[in-house]
């Protein structure tokens, strides 16, 4: 129709165009230009935009164009059966509609450019809102901890000065703090605290001192004293021991605290019970203790440590006295013996005077039972010759005279008293073993007179052991340096020394031979005392027999008579 009619083709066009209320309509090709146009009545000219998308115009499928910068709707389709044709028509529109298209399309662009930044801005809202979090949550906790330091400050404070005082720091203080409230008021408790702990902990380092001291000063005494002290509490139980009374006892202060003072000295319990009986402050007492063979006598004083409450306990001082007893016996005996030999001797000698001159005045003329006169005479001169022998001991013993110490040699001495012995005992045996020289300073007859003493008892004792127990008799001497002192040890397997009252063969009379007279070991306690030494007497290691030690100072008694003032 077009092409035959072109102008009916515009009518028609125009006709469909009015009959559609469009202002207008066109034909037109690909590159935009109008083939045909149909105009209604209008005000204006519809144009084909040149941004129009033409390319994707189809038969099927037309493009709607809304307006942008114009104020129409257009719409653009492809004729079918034609190449390169395409009807575009147009419709104006209400500007207030435009307005509103073109608010909707920013309103649309915008919530497209929301939307394609969405991610972005969830994340960054997120973000925002986790450093707010995060900034609140920080808030938070620093103004729990700023609360908490406000809160816990006075306890730590608390805290730390009680780890002071438990270490030993009594000068700390609390700080105080009003705005702390009950805080407060038990911080000014404990500085009260602090500060009646420190007072007491002088007064407790005073008492210390003191008790220290008098401590210092009483072991001090215990251990200065010769005198055994035992200090028990109220049931007897050992409590201290001095180093005296653990030599006097020998025992150990550690094997016996704790022990019964009966169990340890059995012979102090009828002096303890006397004590807790009679309730005296001080009982006095004297006991003897036998130990390892050896008598000892102590003076011992039991005194109560009490109080007008209650008993506290008990003190026991021990005296080994053995040796004032010994001395005072010895010069008790010394006394008699002095007077005996006064009152014997003087009527001796004429005795033995009148018993020889009958004996030559008279024997002659006697013819009748002349022997039996000879006998009578003979008898008499011999018992006054033993008696006299004996009266010379007493005087002996009596009238000891002072070591006249000078230098010796102890070894030769010793030597020399063996051969003496060797020759007049010949049955028995002597094995010496003594050093080549033993230098020291003692009076040379008084040391062979207790060394020959000795010998001639231990060869006694064992010639007065039957011959069928005997076997061989021997004596053993041994000579040595121990120390300050020399030692001279013989021993032998005779009888050997009694268990009982073996520390008072030492005194004067005291003996076990039917012949002795007891002075013997008297006079040699007294030689070795005199020479600032001692004897001791033991049995024999191998069994049977005694075993006798004598020790002398190496360099003399501390005072005696020397040579060069005898």
């Amino acid at each position: 129709l077009y092409e035959q009619e072109p102008e009916r083709f515009r009518q028609v066009l125009t006709a469909q165009a009015a009959l559609r209320n469009l202002p207008g309509s066109m034909l037109i090709r690909h590159d935009l230009s109008v083939v045909e146009r149909a105009q209604v009545n209008s005000g204006r000219e519809f144009v084909v935009p040149a941004n129009i998308a033409i390319n994707d115009a189809t038969p099927d499928q037309p493009i709607i164009y809304l307006p942008n910068e114009a104020d129409f709707v257009g719409a653009l389709v492809k004729l079918r059966d034609y190449d390169d044709l395409y009807l575009y028509v147009a419709r104006p529109i209400d500007p207030r509609v435009i307005g509103y298209l073109k608010t909707t399309r920013e309103t649309l662009a915008d919530y497209e450019s929301l939307e394609q930044r969405r991610f972005g801005v969830q994340v960054a809202f997120a973000l925002m809102y986790g450093v707010i979090t995060l900034i609140v949550l920080l808030s938070a906790v620093w103004l729990g901890i700023n609360f908490s330091k406000w809160l816990v400050a006075p306890i730590r404070r608390l805290i730390s000065a009680a780890n002071h005082v438990a270490a030993g720091n009594l000068d700390v203080q609390v700080p105080i703090y009003r705005s702390e409230g009950d805080l407060a008021a038990l911080g000014e408790t404990f500085n009260k605290m602090t500060a009646e702990l420190r007072a007491q902990h002088s007064d407790l380092v005073r008492a210390n001192t003191q008790i220290d001291s008098r401590r210092r000063f009483t072991e001090a005494v215990l251990s200065g004293v010769g005198a055994g002290v035992i200090g028990l509490d109220p049931e007897w139980r050992i409590t201290i021991l001095n180093r005296s009374a653990e030599a006097l006892l020998g025992v150990r202060e550690s094997e016996v605290l704790g022990r019964l003072l009966t169990e340890v000295v059995p012979e102090t319990a009828k002096l303890l019970k006397e004590a807790e009986t009679t309730r005296q402050r001080v009982v006095p007492g004297h006991i003897t203790l036998t130990r390892e063979g050896r008598d000892r006598i102590f003076a011992v004083r039991v005194t109560t440590e009490q109080s007008t409450e209650s008993q506290h306990g008990w003190v026991v001082t021990l005296d080994d006295i053995t040796a004032l007893i010994q001395a005072q016996r010895t010069s008790a005996w010394a006394d008699v013996a002095r007077r005996i030999a006064h009152e014997i001797k003087n009527p001796l000698t004429p005795i033995q005077l009148s018993a020889e001159r009958l004996k030559r005045k008279y024997g002659k003329h006697i013819t009748q039972d002349r022997e039996v006169f000879d006998q009578c005479t003979d008898t008499i001169i011999r018992q006054v010759g033993d008696i006299g022998r004996m009266v010379d001991e007493f005087s002996s013993f009596a009238r000891m005279p002072k070591p006249v110490v000078d230098s010796q040699d102890l070894s030769e001495t010793v030597r020399q008293s063996v051969f003496l012995m060797r020759v007049g005992h010949p049955a028995v045996t002597f094995e010496a073993d003594i050093p080549g020289s033993l230098p020291a300073r003692f009076d040379r007859r008084l040391i062979s007179q207790a060394l020959t003493n000795i010998l001639k008892n231990a060869a006694e004792a064992i010639e007065a052991v039957p011959a069928d127990q005997l076997g061989k008799g021997l004596i053993r001497i041994k000579a040595e340096r121990s120390g300050d002192y020399l030692v001279v040890d013989v021993i032998d397997n005779g009888l050997g020394l009694p268990q009982e009252n073996r520390a008072r063969l030492l005194e004067p009379y005291v003996t076990t031979r039917e012949k002795g007279t007891g002075l013997g070991l008297a006079i040699v306690g007294k030689i070795m005392e005199e020479h600032g030494g001692g004897i001791e007497l033991n049995d024999s290691p191998g069994g049977r027999g005694a075993w006798i030690r004598l020790k002398l100072r190496a360099e003399g008694p501390v005072s005696t008579e020397t040579a060069q003032g005898a």
